[in-house]
């Protein structure tokens, strides 16, 4: 049994629910087929195994060293980016014009997938990386992009991105760093900051920086703010390396999980001039960074799926070989000890698990699937359409996976008991590594203000309408099976009860209180896309076990369960919630500092 992946569940969600053989018809992926990506995926998963997972427990009880200004690594974290790179994955993410596998985004989330869950602190370089990457290659000059474009998709450097300061945190309208711009067209830059992920290592020679800064003169707040590509080294016009370009490491943060990947406090500028060159257009910064941030997000939502279903794996293979107890209808001790698995609580948690894991694993497959379909469709309109439907569940990408495969990772520990606790088993690693994904990347609340402040309004709330057509497709096809039929009315009330709230919402002239409860709303219709994806993998099961074949019954059945576990002790949490959201409760909105503790 691995311990990074179940193979079955992901043919099943990759061919079987999403039907990506239809996409290897297109032309775009055509040098690809089902028997030539098994591969590639047994490939990843035999690195991931033998160079990622052994080596991750020392990775997090050693974390790099801030010794004479640089940062010092342990051999194995090479090790393991040399095996990545050697195998050519690097160039995964890319297309083949920048010299790029090409591949499906939703292969490229898949076998990335298996890094993540075997050792996700080695894979957040990569990571960063290839954001950084796809939006030079979007956003950037081509004189950018003939210096340092081919080295990032090569794997030769790795990159940043610089968005937090430690006076601004999340408030990018308040950031400090300046941009002078200089008569050759580079700019100076100076200014600070903070919790910045791989900003420096000693895994490659040169660290390309994202940076956002603002212009003197510029607008103020997050119009007046640019994007900077800011190497560490800077490069000769031969392509070789040249002199320092004065990015200092300050100081590293020591976290609670992640260990094994840098984070840094970088000063810009401190000991000499630091030269950063435009990505894009002044004032577009903003802008330009959210084609490596919405992209990111995505990832972060499936590295949270990822590091849950390592914890999954790991508890389900300990319970299923841990004797403890006796059934409760006979406690006679001369009898055997039952595995804890039979347990009902201990049922409750796996399957707890299992619903939360795989019902996000199939949102980031399905987020993945619309980019891929817009990739080969020259439907402008379709294309169109399916971007807002996209935008809309970002947010839910990335939250939702966040806080719930992190209580999957919490029961994962629990199903261990004492020794889940401690660190000679994996599951409190991977606890304390999933809590990053809550945070970085935007934190839950801020996704939930970008829902229901923005997402669900945009073009007269057509993205809600594109949504509900959608779910739409799936309940009718699935009314066709007597069992599922009652799913089915339970979501279509959801999604009519998310509706109602959203009119309530938008008829509160006080936008304050109207977007108190934005993160219970976010929640809320996490729960119902979610149920939305298991009811799509119902559909799939169902039709899997009319085909007859014996040996996967307990797999469609096994997916079966699960959608009925979502359903009944699930999705009937939002209907509470999104009440809460349309009375416009204002119960935390009207506290006051001081009632907190008293005066």
């Amino acid at each position: 049994m691995s311990m990074i992946v179940n193979r079955r569940d992901l043919d099943f969600m990759l061919y079987e629910a999403l039907g990506l053989d239809t996409l290897l018809e297109s032309e775009r992926y055509a040098d690809y087929d089902r028997e030539s990506l098994d591969a590639m995926l047994s490939l990843c998963q035999s690195i991931a195994e033998d160079e990622f997972l052994p080596c991750a427990a020392k990775l997090d009880a050693n974390e790099p060293q801030f010794i004479d200004g640089k940062v010092e690594t342990i051999p194995e974290l090479k090790q393991a980016i040399a095996a990545f790179k050697e195998a050519g994955l690097s160039a995964s993410g890319y297309d083949a014009d920048i010299g790029g596998m090409q591949l499906p985004w939703m292969v490229d989330q898949a076998l990335n997938g298996l890094f993540v869950c075997a050792n996700n602190p080695v894979h957040i370089y990569l990571f960063l990386t290839q954001g950084v990457a796809n939006m030079l290659n979007a956003c950037g000059s081509d004189e950018l992009k003939d210096i340092y474009l081919g080295k990032l998709v090569a794997g030769d450097w790795f990159g940043t991105m610089c968005l937090s300061e430690p006076q601004a945190g999340s408030s990018l309208a308040d950031i400090r760093t300046k941009a002078e711009p200089l008569a050759d067209g580079s700019y100076k830059i100076s200014g600070t900051k903070m919790w910045i992920s791989g900003g420096e290592q000693d895994l490659t020679d040169n660290i390309v920086h994202m940076v956002l800064a603002k212009v003197p003169g510029s607008p103020a707040g997050v119009k007046g703010i640019s994007l900077f590509l800011v190497p560490k080294v800077r490069v000769n016009d031969d392509g070789s390396l040249g002199d320092s370009n004065n990015v200092a490491l300050a100081g590293l943060n020591h976290k609670m999980g992640c260990r094994g990947a840098t984070n840094t406090l970088l000063n810009f500028g401190e000991n000499g001039d630091c030269l950063g060159y435009l990505v894009g257009q002044e004032n577009q910064g903003l802008a330009n960074m959210f084609h490596m941030m919405n992209e990111a997000r995505i990832s972060v939502g499936m590295s949270a799926v990822m590091t849950a279903l390592g914890g999954y794996l790991y508890s389900l293979d300990y319970a299923r070989n841990r004797p403890q107890g006796r059934a409760l209808e006979n406690k006679n001790p001369e009898l055997p000890q039952v595995m804890i698995s039979e347990h009902a609580d201990i049922k409750r948690m796996l399957m707890t698990q299992k619903a939360f894991i795989e019902g996000a694993q199939m949102l980031m497959y399905y987020s993945s699937q619309i980019i891929d379909q817009q990739k080969v469709s020259d439907d402008s309109t379709q294309n169109q359409r399916m971007g807002l439907l996209l935008e809309l569940l970002t947010p839910i990408c990335k939250s939702w996976p966040s806080e719930y495969c992190l209580e999957a990772n919490k029961l994962a520990i629990q199903v261990l008991g004492g020794y889940g606790y401690t660190r000679e088993y994996p599951v409190e690693r991977l606890y304390r590594d999933n809590r990053l994904n809550h945070i970085h990347e935007g934190t839950w609340g801020i996704q939930g203000l970008d829902i229901l402040g923005r997402k669900v309004n945009m073009h007269n709330g057509a993205a809600v309408v594109i949504l509900r057509e959608e779910v739409q497709l799936t309940i009718d096809t699935a009314m066709a099976y007597p069992p599922l039929v009652d799913y089915c009315n339970q979501l279509t009330k959801t999604l009519s009860q998310i509706e109602r709230t959203i009119e309530a919402v938008n008829c509160c002239e006080d936008k304050s209180l109207a977007l108190a409860n934005a993160t219970i709303f976010l929640d809320a219709m996490g729960h119902a896309v979610i149920a939305w994806m298991w009811l799509k993998q119902a559909v799939a099961a169902t039709a899997g076990l009319a085909d007859g074949n014996s040996s996967d019954s307990d797999f469609y059945t096994g997916k079966l369960a699960a959608t009925a576990f979502f359903f009944r002790y699930e999705l009937p949490k939002s209907k509470a919630s999104l009440e809460l959201v349309a009375s416009l409760d204002s119960t935390c909105y009207d506290l006051t500092a001081e009632q907190f503790l008293g005066n």
